[in-house]
């Protein structure tokens, strides 16, 4: 008798071949994608969104932008958390920091100002100034972070403290450390004699117009590229580079990733699991120090609760890659800051932090690992 049409022969001890499947959580993220491509058909053809290829491709260049110090930041949560498995919320307050610290280089160190350098400064002179601001605020906010690891959570570490402990310490000392920046005003406080340092206060502190007006560097497509946007991306694209070679090429960066993997394995095999862990913080803080400084070049000011909004973005970044995940870190700043930034093109800047937890949420909800999902042991 002939074999049914839909049956196959199977050769004994062999298994027969399972067809690929897609996942439920992929399934939803691509109907979510048509969705949301035909909404912005939509919105195109009846005018609600921007019906003009430049006006996409600057706000994706601005995404781009944005997206980048978002990575940079991210790095420090994504970093501390595949180490130490704590949601360090104090980071915002470390990349504020670093935002004051080259502020102040450029102001008092090197001494540039709107009446002595109304244009700014350019050629060689540019390169070694913002270079070196750059520099002393990632140095700043490393310094910050490990005196933070130090006097708050390494006690807690050591006595087995839960999660809950050291979340609650984070945001106390996120807490702490943008109220301390408000009264460095220069006034008298507490009932204190005398007055407190003048670094920050509640008022925004402008930056020196190092870089003075944004100039037109070339044009593709449309879409005029300036000088800050190319500083910007050149210097996150760099810094993000060498951090990951750092961490996969080094031996620092196999026992951040045997740490990570193992913790009472790798204190067996001799890895100084203290000095690690001030590793890990220093690195992460040397890279919200550097966003800071480029943030505050940017948007030209810098004030003490300048590090809220940008670190809640960088987290969802963080989880949006995989937190934990170097390189997850990396993607889903780029992507947050182009979701966010083309979001404008159909609902107005007033709803683009709005857009930012709207990623946080659906991300949790349908990909909770991030996009990539992976440890920084692995």
């Amino acid at each position: 008798m002939a074999d049914h049409p839909t049956e196959r022969a199977v050769s004994p001890g062999r298994t027969p071949a399972k067809r690929p499947t897609l996942s439920p959580a992929a399934i939803a993220a691509i109907v979510f994608l048509l969705a949301l491509a035909g909404l912005v058909a939509f919105g195109v053809k009846t005018g609600v969104c921007e019906n003009k290829l430049s006006g996409w491709l600057s706000l994706a260049v601005t995404g781009l932008r944005l997206g980048a110090i978002y990575s940079m930041i991210a790095l420090g949560y994504t970093m501390v958390y595949g180490v130490l498995q704590l949601l360090n919320f104090a980071h915002s307050e470390i990349f504020m920091v670093g935002s004051f610290a080259g502020l102040y280089s450029l102001s008092g160190l090197f001494g540039i100002n709107a009446q002595s350098h109304p244009n700014g400064v350019g050629g060689l002179e540019l390169v070694v100034l913002v270079a070196a601001a750059i520099l002393l605020g990632a140095l700043a906010s490393g310094a910050t972070a490990v005196a933070m690891e130090r006097v708050a959570y390494r006690p807690l570490r050591r006595r087995g403290a839960s999660r809950l402990s050291y979340l609650i310490t984070a945001i106390g000392v996120s807490l702490f450390l943008s109220n301390l920046s408000q009264l460095l005003d220069g006034q008298k406080h507490l009932g204190l004699p005398f007055g407190w340092p003048r670094i920050a206060g509640a008022a925004p502190v402008n930056y020196p117009p190092v870089m003075g007006e944004q100039r037109h560097v070339f044009s593709r497509l449309g879409v005029s590229v300036d000088n800050q946007t190319i500083l910007v991306f050149g210097v996150a694209v760099f810094m993000l580079i060498v951090l990951d070679s750092f961490v996969r090429r080094t031996r620092a960066g196999r026992g951040i990733r045997a740490v990570a993997e193992d913790p009472e394995t790798a204190g067996l095999m001799g890895v100084n699991i203290d000095g690690i862990v001030v590793l890990t913080f220093f690195v992460g803080g040397l890279m919200a120090g550097a966003a800071g400084v480029l943030y505050g070049l940017f948007f030209t000011q810098a004030q003490f609760n300048m590090g809220f909004i940008p670190g809640i973005k960088a987290f969802t970044a963080a989880v949006l890659g995989g937190i934990g995940n170097v390189r997850g870190a990396m993607l889903g700043g780029l992507l947050l800051g182009l979701v966010e930034n083309l979001g404008v093109a159909c609902v107005g800047t007033q709803w683009q932090v709005v857009i930012s937890f709207v990623v946080l949420v659906l991300v949790l909800m349908f990909r909770p690992t991030g996009l990539l999902g992976e440890q920084v042991g692995e």
